[in-house]
């Protein structure tokens, strides 16, 4: 049987990509039974005889998942944060990084609209990239207006599978036609079900992007940490992972405990003050959660 992977869920439909060839395909009534949805991104076995008139017969092991956008496989997750309008947050960015980490998905940053700032504000945000840097990540300065960064960006894209993700104002769409002038009626039409600017998808569509596919999307149902436990944020912030090899207690949460490596590279410079903070923050967030029964 012929294997593909689905680009697009419209409508009860749909949308493989084998090959060349896209099928449009309905899915077997015992997915339902089973309570399985296939998603975007799905890598799936199906038959058909034409293009219009396919059924998907199985839906292959998924690596990841997630609730909204709906989709499936995502190999990395380009975290758009504007440098300014709305004012670049390490708190929000934290956020979307420690969420990116627990779902398996590789985070690259992208800071935009770097054509706006001052030189000061330039000064700022150079800093605030090189501690990311150093924490591990991929760090790229953006401007859609100017062209600033877009050739750094591309080669990101033409790997896996890519979400856009990031506060609604920062520029995803515009990065995206920046990217790919020839794509601006695709992108268009994507923006348009979603809302420009709003946090409504009615359905997810890859985009072809050289060997990748990116899904412009406005990015996670929720940012609160439901489904992360105390001990499992430390996983989710690689700076604070390293270190915390080194720390005496192999259950050590970084807080209070004796001979804490974490801590000691805090006070040394070694990882950024305000990350700690913010790894503080999310522990004691995710203490007082309530519990689920």
């Amino acid at each position: 049987m012929p294997e593909g992977k689905i680009i697009k869920a419209l409508s009860g439909f749909y949308y493989v990509l084998s090959g060349e060839r896209t099928v449009q395909c309905r899915g077997r009534g015992v997915f339902r039974k089973n309570k399985i949805t296939p998603l975007v991104g799905d890598n799936v076995v199906y038959q058909a005889d034409n293009d219009s008139e396919g059924y998907i017969l199985e839906v292959k092991e998924r690596k990841n998942e997630l609730i909204r956008p709906p989709i499936a496989n995502v190999d990395q997750a380009i975290l758009v944060f504007s440098a300014i309008e709305p004012d670049f947050s390490t708190a929000l960015l934290d956020r979307f990084l420690v969420l990116v980490e627990f779902n398996h998905i590789q985070p690259v940053i992208c800071i935009s609209k770097m054509d706006l700032v001052n030189e000061e504000e330039r000064m700022k945000i150079e800093d605030y990239a090189a501690s990311y840097r150093d924490a591990g990540y991929d760090v790229l300065l953006t401007s859609s207006e100017n062209g600033i960064g877009i050739d750094e960006l591309l080669p990101f894209l033409e790997r896996g599978i890519s979400v856009f993700a990031g506060q609604s104002g920062v520029g995803k769409s515009s990065l995206l036609n920046a990217l790919r002038p020839e794509l601006e009626l695709k992108t268009d039409i994507i923006s348009s079900h979603l809302g420009r600017g709003k946090h409504t998808t009615r359905h997810v569509e890859l985009i072809e992007i050289g060997q990748g596919f990116v899904a412009d999307t406005p990015g996670f149902s929720s940012l609160e940490f439901t489904d992360i436990e105390a001990e499992e944020l430390n996983f989710c912030f690689p700076d604070i992972r390293e270190k915390s090899e080194a720390c005496k207690f192999r259950a050590c949460l970084h807080i209070s405990e004796p001979k804490c490596a974490v801590k000691a590279a805090v006070d040394n410079g070694e990882i950024p003050q305000y990350r700690y903070e913010h790894y503080k923050d999310f522990l004691q967030e995710i203490k007082d959660r309530k519990p689920r029964y």
